[in-house]
């Protein structure tokens, strides 16, 4: 709730309110980018569940701190493998700044930074944190390539 002014009146419209369930909740949110056609997107709170949750998509999603060292040196190889899947039709790189924006999705823990998890598109409520390997691009490409629902096959494959 953040009145301008406040007395019983607009408590009581308030909690009226909260019991129709008219209510939506407060999400802090940069401003949604004017241009996301990168090689990772950029998601902010408003865009989470257009983005991350997009059932159509797998989505690879790190939550960061523009302040993070770890992050900060995480940040070439992250663009690096981005620009590796930016033709897969079904798959996105996203990264969300943590300390700007509310991950709207309690299935989604952040407890340090950089948090790194897969979202397939079949189990979004069900994300694969990346865990135990080297924040490189070769791990972090096996990592899609084991989780992937669906990927292109590469001319290396074939």
């Amino acid at each position: 709730m953040e009145p301008e002014e406040f007395d019983s009146d607009v408590l009581r419209q308030f909690v009226l309110a909260f019991k129709k369930g008219k209510l939506k909740p407060i999400v802090k949110s940069q401003p949604v980018p004017k241009n996301n056609k990168g090689p990772v997107k950029v998601v902010v709170g408003k865009t989470f569940d257009t983005i991350v949750m997009d059932p159509k998509n797998d989505v690879l999603i790190e939550f960061y701190a523009p302040w993070c060292g770890h992050c900060k040196k995480l940040e070439p190889v992250y663009n690096e493998l981005g620009k590796k899947y930016k033709n897969e039709k079904n798959l996105i790189i996203a990264k969300m700044d943590a300390t700007a924006n509310d991950v709207t999705n309690d299935h989604y823990k952040v407890e340090g930074f950089p948090t790194i998890y897969f979202a397939p598109k079949d189990k979004k409520n069900n994300p694969i944190k990346f865990e135990g390997g080297d924040r490189d691009l070769e791990h972090l490409s096996n990592f899609i390539e084991e989780h992937a629902t669906k990927l292109s096959r590469t001319k290396e494959e074939l």
